[in-house]
């Protein structure tokens, strides 16, 4: 569970405990962790502004400390696809802690956006210094990976319905997660009612890799079956336990 974030700079402990979080580091040893936050950079982003840009180079990773981002890929035609979205305790950037590649896509701050960088040069530095970090890196990395497989693969057998309502069911979990950490108890969807997921028609559509009509659609379903209800921006789901019905 990851610790409530006020709106000052984090202390080092602070830093640590939401490092610790992180299941890219999941793996470190307290030590690897405390060096990482010496080197870790506060940053704050506002609702709408540009973190980084896809083709800029990559030298810094970010972990969310309070609010949210999406990660947008452009295509030819001004068509963008939203690729994911992060959220407290989440990393994105990740892979500049190893190279100085060019950025895939644009990172754009949803809300108010609170998150601690690393540059990736002072991560290679401490990899250099402590190889064992390198190593459990790896191990990290190579679970997420395969995780990443594993969702595109259930994701080229589902349907449109199901991919929508797949990704509505995890945007309610992690609502549920956040209200969690505000007060100290355990997440989870198993009970809950009337949950409000900030997110639009568009949104959904472009995590769940289809259209907005179809999206629209399946949601209009949803509503006639008391499951949801919409507003502008705004998404209430009523009864996530049905919900995961429609996941298949």
């Amino acid at each position: 569970m990851v610790p409530a974030r006020s709106s000052a700079s984090p202390t080092f402990e602070e830093t640590v405990r939401l490092l610790a979080h992180v299941p890219v580091f999941a793996e470190l040893a307290p030590e690897d962790l405390e060096r990482i936050a010496q080197v870790a950079v506060p940053r704050r982003f506002s609702a709408g502004e540009i973190v980084f840009r896809e083709g800029d180079a990559s030298d810094t990773c970010y972990i969310v400390r309070s609010g949210h981002c999406r990660a947008v890929r452009e295509h030819a035609g001004g068509r963008a696809i939203t690729l994911a979205t992060f959220g407290p305790g989440e990393i994105f950037g990740e892979l500049a802690m190893f190279e100085e590649e060019r950025r895939s896509a644009t990172v754009e701050a949803t809300e108010d956006l609170q998150v601690i960088g690393v540059l990736g040069r002072d991560m290679r530095q401490l990899m250099r210094q402590h190889p064992e970090i390198s190593a459990r890196l790896v191990i990290a990395l190579g679970r997420r990976l395969r995780e990443t497989n594993e969702r595109l693969a259930r994701q080229s057998f589902q349907t449109v319905q199901s991919r929508v309502a797949a990704v509505l069911h995890q945007l309610v979990e992690r609502t549920l997660a956040e209200r969690s950490e505000q007060h100290g108890g355990a997440a989870g969807t198993q009970g809950a009612r009337d949950v409000l997921v900030m997110a639009t028609q568009a949104d959904l559509a472009k995590l769940a890799g289809s259209s907005r009509e179809s999206a629209s659609r399946f949601l209009a379903v949803l509503e006639r079956a008391g499951v949801i209800s919409q507003g502008r921006g705004r998404l209430v789901v009523h009864d996530p336990a049905a919900l995961r019905a429609y996941i298949f």
